[in-house]
């Protein structure tokens, strides 16, 4: 049989007096589920899994798909994640997007998308960055699209190419001589 001990009592006793010197305090609080990162911005969307829709679909604001949607799907410059339940027979244009779900049809993203390991894709994609992780499915073809950016600064230096060999040309200098006649040329098939 249990018996209390005088420890115990002075444990439970309201008066502040009798709380012994040996036992600190302890600030216990209570422990905050993590919120996914899509959370952090003030305008998510959120469609459940028990929802289906038939037709288009657009918004100006990030969005968690978890139902069906058979159609088209437009969020130009927001964020698009399919969750693991999502079935979608669609063409999708997002600025990012996710894919947890299946998705049958075209993905374009104007900056990245992201195939996670329970994806299902048969269809292609247009984006900047692609990151597929091991154990996705897909199934066609990737366009990887080139940013402004490096557009520029790669054709900067062929054009300062350029620009110096014409000058050296009108110059009358004996410059570098650049030439892209097909005489010049040679390929690796024709025999030497």
């Amino acid at each position: 049989m249990w018996k209390a001990h005088p420890e115990d009592n002075r444990l439970t006793s309201n008066s502040p007096q009798s709380t012994p010197a040996s036992v600190p305090a302890v600030n216990v609080q209570p422990k905050e589920n993590p919120k996914p990162a899509l959370e952090t911005r003030g305008d998510v969307g959120h469609i459940g899994k028990s929802v289906v829709i038939k037709g288009e679909l657009s918004g100006s604001e990030d969005l968690y798909l978890d139902g069906e949607v058979e159609g088209n799907i437009n969020l130009r410059d927001h964020k698009l994640v399919i969750g693991p339940n999502g079935k979608i027979k669609a063409s999708i244009s997002a600025r990012d997007i996710v894919i947890h779900g299946r998705v049958t049809g075209n993905v374009s993203a104007s900056e990245r998308a992201e195939l996670k390991r329970s994806c299902s894709l048969t269809g292609d994609i247009i984006t900047q960055r692609v990151v597929i992780e091991d154990g996705a499915f897909f199934k066609g073809a990737i366009d990887i699209k080139e940013t402004k950016e490096s557009k520029s600064d790669s054709r900067k230096p062929m054009a300062m190419a350029a620009a110096a060999s014409s000058n050296a040309a009108s110059s009358g200098t004996n410059g570098p001589s650049l030439s892209a006649s097909p005489a010049a040329q040679s390929s690796f098939l024709e025999p030497k």
